[in-house]
């Protein structure tokens, strides 16, 4: 599709959440898999996974907490910059966001090159919480990203809901 440069193939996702059925399905599937998993918390990826991650977080009485991307923090954050498929980027998360004892699960929407993935991951080790999972709509198995979170996360599970798309 040629978006957000030349190139790169987008997935859009939003129109998931434009439908009731669909989003509330989507969410269910994740609420059900996470449902006894002693998650604390959910963690959204700026965006769209702020879109399902608030959502679940709502459904399933836990907290979210957003990464956002540099600069959109009003508060003290940790910080880390990685390299996209189309340049590099950073992203951050308030230093008191998540405590040692949470347990997280991380939403986003899609999972390509692995790089936003990693460094949320290294934003919430950095805050001494631990990742349980690692949720996304739609995996790009072609670019990598699960064989690159596998690597410097093996303890964290990567749930896909649509996988190989």
């Amino acid at each position: 599709m040629d978006y957000p440069v030349p190139g790169v193939i987008f997935k859009d996702v939003t129109p998931i959440a434009a439908n009731a059925v669909a989003f509330n399905s989507v969410l269910g599937a994740i609420e059900s898999h996470f449902s006894k998993s002693g998650v604390t918390h959910i963690v959204g990826i700026e965006a769209r996974g702020f879109i399902f991650g608030a959502a679940l977080a709502a459904r399933m009485g836990l907290g979210f907490i957003p990464i956002r991307k540099s600069g959109k923090l009003p508060r003290q954050t940790h910080r880390v910059e990685y390299a996209l498929e189309y340049g590099n980027d950073a992203i951050e998360i308030h230093t008191d966001a998540l405590k040692p004892n949470d347990v997280v699960l991380v939403i986003d929407d899609v999972l390509a090159t692995g790089g936003t993935a990693c460094a949320a991951l290294d934003l919430i080790s950095q805050c001494g919480a631990k990742a349980e999972s690692l949720v996304v709509l739609l995996n790009l198995e072609f670019l990598g990203g699960q064989a690159t979170v596998n690597r410097a996360y093996p303890e964290v599970e990567i749930f896909t809901l649509f996988p190989d798309a």
